[in-house]
């Protein structure tokens, strides 16, 4: 679109990598033995730049990811979830069960209190109807009485 300015070329505006090499330790000299937890410490590595400098670091190594820690085949709320539904499943249930022997008590004690008002009833109906005969006791025979100025004449 824009027409390349004609007084630089292409390559000169190039820019030079420039590479550093390791420096090898020219001896190696062994260093006193002190208990360090593997991998606590990493490497120092030193670097000779090409205008002559020497630069000396840590080496990174690239991180590596935590193992990512094994899921469940099912999450532990649908668990939940499900426990909670047997356990509602196991009140209802009982809440059931209590309700039909409740009013399976209640009949029955109705029932109960019908059977014993037939009974008695049955029992006055026969005193009060049946033929009576004589029993003994005092017999008072009343005739025609007669009573003048609050004097009883039998």
């Amino acid at each position: 679109m824009y027409p390349e300015p004609s007084a630089h070329s292409r390559y000169e505006n190039a820019v030079g990598v420039h590479r550093p090499t390791p420096i090898t330790p020219a001896s190696v000299i062994p260093a006193p033995l002190i208990p360090v937890q593997p991998g606590a410490v990493p490497s120092v590595a030193s670097v000779v730049l090409p205008d002559g400098r020497v630069v000396t670091g840590y080496a990174i190594n690239p991180m590596q990811p935590e193992p990512v820690a094994a899921k469940p085949a099912v999450s532990r709320a649908a668990v939940n979830v499900a426990l909670g539904g047997v356990g509602f499943l196991a009140v209802c249930g009982g809440l059931l069960l209590l309700t039909t022997f409740i009013a399976t008590l209640t009949a029955l004690i109705t029932q109960l209190i019908i059977l014993a008002a037939v009974i008695f009833g049955g029992w006055i109906a026969v005193q009060i109807f049946t033929a009576s005969g004589h029993k003994g006791g005092t017999t008072v025979n009343i005739r025609k009485a007669v009573i003048k100025r609050n004097k009883f004449y039998s």
